[in-house]
C-alpha cells in the first residue's frame, strides 16, 4: 500500500525524549499502511484501539517487540503520553498563533465569558446548577411535561375518549374475555403498552430531551465537567467522565460504550458502576420527577440521596481499587445561545429513537405480563415480592411496579404513575429512590457484560438490587422516627 502524506507537511517536532521515542517505533513498523509510519507511530502511543489492532494483524510476530518499547516509552514519563503529545501540540499551535494573529485589545470580558467563568467557579457554578436541575429538570420536565401534558394526555385524550372507545370495539369484536385482555385488559397492549408509550413516557421523555438539548447546544455541559473534575477525582475519574456520565442521563446502556474514552480499565470501571448504580437515564428521571410533581422538598431530598450515593459509593470503590485518575485536559467552546435548528433536529431524533425503542419494549411486557395472568406466574411473583413491599412501607399495589421495575426501572416508574394517587409522599420518595437504584434495564445488563466482563457484570448486579432495597428500607424507618415533612 502507499503512504499517504500532505504535499507540504508542516514543520513540526515534539521534545527530543519524544521524538527519539518515534524514530525508534518508526523503525519497527513496516510499510503495510496507509498512513505513514510516523503517524502510525504517535498513535500508537495515544493508545489507539483500532491502530493497535491493526499493528498487531499486520506485524504479527513483531508486535511483541513494538509493544515492548511501547511500555518502556510510557515508563519513561509522569504523565499519559496521549497527554504529553497533546500539550506540545497545543503550545506549538499557540506560538505560531501568536505570530500570525492578532486581538483587539480587551479590557473587561464579554457577557457571555463573564458567565461561562461564573458557570466553572464553585462559588458560583453549584448555585447555576441547581437553578438549572430546578427549572430545567423539576420545573419544566416535572411540573410541566410530567404534570400538565401528561394529563392531558393520559387522563383526558386517552383516559376519557380513546381508551373507553377502544374497549368497547375490542370487547365487541372478541366475546372471549380472556383473549380481549390480551388487548383492552389492564395491562394490555393498548391499554398498558400503546398509552403509557405514547400518553405517559412521550411526552416526559420529550420534554427531557427538549431541555437536555438546549443545555447541550449553549456548551454548559464542558464548563459543568470543569467544574466537577476536582469532585470527581475524590472519586477515582476526572472530568472527562462528565461525558459518559452526562450521556447517562439520556441512555445509560449508550453512556455504558462512551466509557471507552477514559484512559484506564480503574476508571471505566468506575464510571460503569455508577452508571448503573445512580444516573437514571432520560424516561427514568423524568417519569420519577414527575412522579415528585407537586412536593418540592421530596424531589430535592430525591436528588440528594442519590448524589450523595454516587459519592460515596464511588468513593468507596475507588479505595479498593488499586491506581490512581488520568489527568484531564479539555478544550472549552464558546458560550452562546442555543440554536432553534439544532435543538429541533437532536430533539426530534432522540424522541423517534426512544419512541421506536420504547415502545415493542411495553408491548412485549404487556404480553409477558398476559401470559403470566393466564398462567399464574404473575400473581404467584406479586406474592413473593409483597413482604418486600411492606418493608419499604408500601401498599401491596406496589409489589407490581417493582416487580415492572426489575427488568427497566421506567416501566416501574410507570407503574407507579397508575396508583400515585394511592400514595402519600413519604411512600412515593421511597418507592422513587428504591427504584432510581435498581439496575436500569436488561439492555444495561448485557452492555455491562460486554464491556466489563460477565464476572464484573455479575458482581455489579449483585450488590446493586439488594443495596436498593436496603437503602428504601432505612430511608422509610428515618421518615417514620425522624421528623421530617416533606
Amino acid at each position: 500500500m502507499s503512504s499517504f502524506a500532505p504535499e507540504h507537511p508542516l514543520p513540526f517536532q515534539y521534545d527530543a525524549a519524544l521524538e527519539e521515542t518515534l524514530t525508534d517505533l518508526t523503525s519497527l513498523l513496516s510499510d503495510s499502511y496507509r498512513l505513514t509510519r510516523r503517524a502510525v507511530a504517535l498513535l500508537l502511543l495515544q493508545e489507539d484501539p483500532e491502530i493497535l489492532a491493526m499493528v498487531r494483524e499486520v506485524e504479527g510476530e513483531r508486535f511483541a517487540v513494538i509493544e515492548e518499547r511501547l511500555k518502556a516509552a510510557r515508563a519513561r514519563t509522569d504523565q499519559p503520553l496521549d497527554v504529553a503529545i497533546s500539550l506540545q501540540r497545543h503550545t506549538t499551535v499557540r506560538a505560531v498563533t501568536e505570530r500570525v494573529v492578532s486581538h483587539p485589545p480587551q479590557t473587561r470580558p464579554s457577557p457571555t465569558e463573564y458567565l461561562g467563568r461564573l458557570c466553572m467557579s464553585p462559588l458560583t457554578g453549584i448555585p447555576i446548577l441547581m437553578l438549572v436541575l430546578w427549572f430545567g429538570l423539576y420545573q419544566f420536565v416535572g411540573i410541566f411535561g410530567g404534570g400538565t401534558l401528561v394529563g392531558l394526555l393520559e387522563e383526558r385524550l386517552f383516559g376519557e375518549i380513546i381508551n373507553p372507545w377502544m374497549t368497547a370495539r375490542v370487547e365487541s369484536l372478541i366475546p372471549w374475555r380472556w383473549l380481549s385482555d390480551l388487548f383492552v385488559g389492564e395491562y394490555g397492549i393498548w391499554t398498558l403498552g400503546i398509552t403509557y408509550a405514547v400518553a405517559l413516557v412521550f411526552p416526559i421523555v420529550g420534554t427531557f430531551f427538549l431541555a437536555f438539548s438546549v443545555l447541550e447546544d449553549t456548551g454548559y455541559f464542558p464548563r459543568l465537567a470543569m467544574l466537577i473534575d476536582r469532585l470527581f477525582k475524590r472519586i477515582g475519574l476526572n472530568g472527562k467522565a462528565v461525558i459518559p456520565i452526562v450521556l447517562g442521563f439520556g441512555c445509560d446502556t449508550m453512556a455504558t460504550i462512551v466509557t471507552r474514552i477514559l484512559e484506564t480499565r480503574r476508571e471505566r470501571i468506575i464510571a460503569t458502576f455508577l452508571l448503573s448504580l445512580a444516573i437514571p437515564c432520560s424516561a427514568q428521571i423524568g417519569l420519577m420527577t414527575a412522579l415528585l410533581a407537586g412536593h418540592p422538598r421530596a424531589f430535592m431530598v430525591w436528588v440528594g440521596i442519590m448524589a450523595g450515593i454516587f459519592l460515596i459509593i464511588g468513593w468507596l470503590t475507588a479505595k479498593l481499587l488499586p491506581g490512581e485518575a488520568a489527568r484531564f485536559t479539555m478544550e472549552i467552546p464558546p458560550l452562546r445561545l442555543p440554536s432553534l435548528s439544532n435543538i429541533a433536529v437532536k430533539t426530534l431524533a432522540r424522541m423517534q429513537w426512544y419512541f421506536l425503542e420504547v415502545l415493542p419494549l411495553f408491548v412485549i411486557a404487556s404480553i409477558v405480563i398476559w401470559i403470566g395472568q393466564l398462567t399464574g406466574l404473575f400473581d404467584l411473583v406479586i406474592r413473593m415480592l409483597t413482604p418486600v413491599v411492606h418493608l419499604l412501607g408500601l401498599p401491596d399495589k406496589a409489589s407490581e411496579a417493582f416487580l415492572f421495575g426489575f427488568f427497566r426501572r421506567d416501566y416501574g416508574a410507570a407503574g407507579l404513575e397508575r396508583i400515585k394517587e394511592q400514595l402519600n409522599v413519604n411512600q412515593l420518595l421511597v418507592s422513587v429512590v428504591t427504584l432510581t437504584i435498581f439496575l436500569p434495564c436488561v439492555a444495561q445488563f448485557l452492555m455491562m457484560k460486554k464491556e466489563r466482563g460477565m464476572k464484573m457484570a455479575l458482581m455489579m448486579a449483585g450488590f446493586i438490587f439488594p443495596f436498593a432495597l436496603i437503602v428504601g428500607i432505612v430511608l422509610n424507618q428515618l421518615l417514620k422516627i425522624l421528623p421530617i415533612k416533606l
